[in-house]
């Protein structure tokens, strides 16, 4: 990946902004599921992003969380080495917070490659904040580089979460919420996954986990993430899927042996 394919996602991911913002006032809501919204905003900016996306590199494939977009070819899941790139957008990540007029939503554009994530471009028209970040090149916001925190304890650590849809209080996503959120500093539900992984990458949060988002929620923050230093896996500690995305961010290593242990089975108390 390089500047190039860079400056085509900045640009498709502010075309889709604009479409945001120009509705944000004006946005029809439907439901896609019980408590899942989308509106007219998400598609139009799903439009648009395609639209810039595919007139620059009309060989590569699109992925995103509308219009019935959302599969890739089994041959781009497995990394085989002829497959194409693969674009995988998020339009607009933060839909509830859009719908109630809230801050915290954005666009989202990651480009996987060769059996990995390779570029990720998240804008937040609200703030003009844009996080970039190319494959081994580091991460920055609006050009200023980007480093994970050094917090090394979970007393300390503010962390974020996200929950699916409709969770109920049984869910196993409330017990790991209540098992975090009675050892660490402080826990946040921001309603943006893209974003809670970018604060994660600039040291506003010190870690993030979320079992419940779609690869084009994450796919530009995981390689913003580790391109800011964070620690990366799936949940309980293992190798995390790109496009099975249940995953743990974190800052330092420390903090993430903390979050995994009570994230997986092994933080549940005996029974």
């Amino acid at each position: 990946m390089n500047q190039q394919h860079l400056s085509v996602a900045i640009d498709a991911a502010k075309a889709g902004a604009k479409e945001l913002m120009s509705r944000r006032q004006g946005r029809v809501v439907r439901e896609k599921g019980p408590k899942d919204l989308v509106t007219d905003a998400d598609l139009a900016s799903q439009q648009a992003i395609r639209g810039v996306l595919l007139e620059a590199f009309d060989q590569y494939l699109f992925v995103g969380e509308e219009e019935g977009e959302t599969d890739p070819p089994e041959s781009v899941r497995r990394g085989d080495p002829d497959a194409p790139p693969c674009w995988v957008v998020d339009p607009l990540d933060g839909t509830v917070n859009y719908v109630h007029r809230l801050q915290s939503f954005a666009v989202s554009i990651g480009l996987y490659a060769q059996g990995k994530m390779r570029l990720g471009v998240i804008y937040d028209p609200v703030v003009d904040e844009l996080f970039t970040a190319i494959d081994g090149q580091g991460a920055r916001c609006n050009d200023q580089l980007l480093r994970a925190s050094d917090c090394q304890r979970l007393d300390h650590a503010l962390v974020a979460c996200s929950f699916p849809a409709g969770v109920k209080g049984t869910d196993p996503e409330v017990a790991r919420f209540v098992r975090v959120l009675e050892q660490c500093r402080s826990l946040r539900r921001l309603g943006s996954c893209a974003l809670n992984m970018c604060y994660v990458s600039a040291g506003r949060l010190d870690a993030y986990w979320a079992t419940s988002v779609a690869t084009w929620d994450c796919a530009a923050g995981i390689v913003i993430a580790r391109e800011a230093g964070a620690m990366l896996t799936a949940y309980d500690g293992s190798q995390l899927d790109d496009w099975k995305p249940k995953f743990c961010v974190s800052s330092t290593e420390s903090l993430h042996q903390a979050m995994t242990s009570l994230l997986s089975d092994r933080g549940q108390p005996d029974r």
